[in-house]
């Protein structure tokens, strides 16, 4: 099956996260309303959650109503969304192949299709670098994905009900859990985790001394992007919760057990968590001759122009040089909304016989939410320079961050209705999910 060509400009854009759907928002309020051009958002999901909110929905804390459904903003939006999973390109005929689309029950939705383009936008985000050791695809939990941090959520709470209801809390072997990874994701995670058991125990489902929680991390400090002061201050908050932290650990196998490290030492673990690296989708490894790294990112220039003039890449997919430091641009949120910017202005001009906009990454700090607990983070700017904050401060940028992703995406005054509904429904409902 495919779609319908028309005499419209026709961008494509593969992959619904925080730029992908930024950009096609954008694009369809400014040319789709217009019919000046036909934008189509192409994503394996249904909705959209903001990825850095992805280990609250793991731990069951997320609202649901932070969900975006794909459909309705595309209706409200002005531009086409479709279901359906990428899985080749084809350069010389300027089109996309996407996969059929299967229910639990193996049956077929939706069958594969191919989609025309004059300018397409890769926007897939990144999964989890399991580095080939041994065990770790078969036996570690992932949150790459939000069907992936939905599927976490469930097996985590049939976790507690299996271990704890109907038996002595004293006799039962605490409920094990272990993060490889000591970034951002997998900081975040313990703290969430670690709230959710106090909250767990206030129903009556589990004493707050029966989950242990680990990190394992291979480097000798915690959240390498921040600096060592703050990472200091959030490993000396996590050893305040409890949290046993395995700093210097390369890990080396994992099993249905547990998990090994470079020195021998095995870590039972119940429930094993995968954050320990990144990188682009294997399907995207030299994608039709386009140039990839070692971690199948697609190489761009300082337009976020692929080898193909056509082609154009951002987000975690994307592999930027970061002008005047050493590497490429860091697969940061801040990053992938700049670069979506940027792409928006580039699209504008590239209708209007214009010039690409050369990309510059800004880097405004970065911040680490833990929870209830506390928020740490630095904020770089030219005026103020390097400023490290933490607190209630810091958790309100941290909130700023998101509100910002929620304005591109809905607006000033739907976003300030989303928070205010929001806040009342936090005061009604239970604090985490049971289901």
């Amino acid at each position: 099956m495919a779609d319908e060509n028309n005499a419209r400009h026709n961008i494509v854009i593969v992959g619904g996260g925080a730029a992908g759907l930024e950009l096609a928002t954008r694009l369809g309020n400014k040319l789709g309303k217009k019919k000046l051009a036909e934008i189509t958002l192409i994503d394996a999901a249904t909705t959209h959650i903001w990825k850095p909110l992805l280990h609250e929905v793991a731990a069951g804390t997320l609202d649901e109503s932070e969900q975006v459904e794909y459909l309705a903003q595309a209706h409200r939006s002005h531009f086409r969304f479709r279901l359906g999973k990428m899985e080749a390109l084809n350069r010389q005929n300027k089109e996309i192949y996407v996969s059929p689309t299967f229910n639990d029950k193996g049956e077929e939705l939706i069958p594969g299709r191919t989609f025309k383009y004059d300018t397409l936008v890769m926007s897939v985000g990144s999964v989890s670098n399991t580095f080939n050791i041994k065990g770790v695809a078969e036996h570690c939990l992932f949150l790459d994905t939000t069907t992936q941090a939905f599927g976490f959520q469930k097996q985590l709470f049939e976790s507690y009900l299996k271990k704890y209801i109907g038996k002595d809390s004293a006799a039962v072997k605490p409920l094990s859990i272990a993060i490889v990874g000591a970034g951002a994701t997998g900081v975040e995670l313990s703290a969430q985790l670690h709230e959710v058991t106090d909250i767990l125990a206030i129903y009556g489902l589990n004493e707050p001394s029966n989950v242990k929680l680990t990190i394992i991390e291979a480097a000798t400090q915690l959240l390498p992007a921040l600096p060592d002061k703050l990472a200091q201050a959030t490993q000396q908050q996590l050893v305040k919760l409890g949290v046993d932290l395995k700093l210097g650990r390369r890990v080396t196998e994992v099993t249905k057990e547990g998990i090994t490290t470079h020195d021998g030492e095995f870590i039972e673990a119940d429930i094993k968590v995968w954050a320990a690296g990144i990188k682009a989708p294997d399907w995207m490894k030299g994608l039709d001759g386009l140039e990839t790294n070692h971690i199948n990112q697609l190489v761009v220039d300082n337009t976020l122009k692929t080898t193909d003039g056509d082609v154009f890449a951002m987000g975690d997919c994307a592999a930027c040089v970061w002008q005047g430091h050493k590497g490429n641009v860091p697969p940061r949120a801040q990053a992938a909304h700049q670069q979506a910017e940027t792409l928006y202005k580039s699209i504008i001009n590239r209708l209007n016989g214009g010039e690409l906009v050369a990309f510059t990454y800004y880097d405004y700090g970065s911040l680490v939410s833990l929870g209830k607990y506390t928020t740490v983070g630095n904020l770089m700017g030219s005026l103020m320079g390097t400023v490290s904050i933490g607190g209630f401060i810091a958790k309100m940028v941290y909130l700023s961050l998101y509100k910002m992703h929620q304005v591109a995406i809905h607006g000033y005054f739907r976003t300030a209705m989303l928070t205010l509904s929001n806040a009342f429904r936090r005061s009604a409902y239970i604090k985490i999910k049971m289901h």
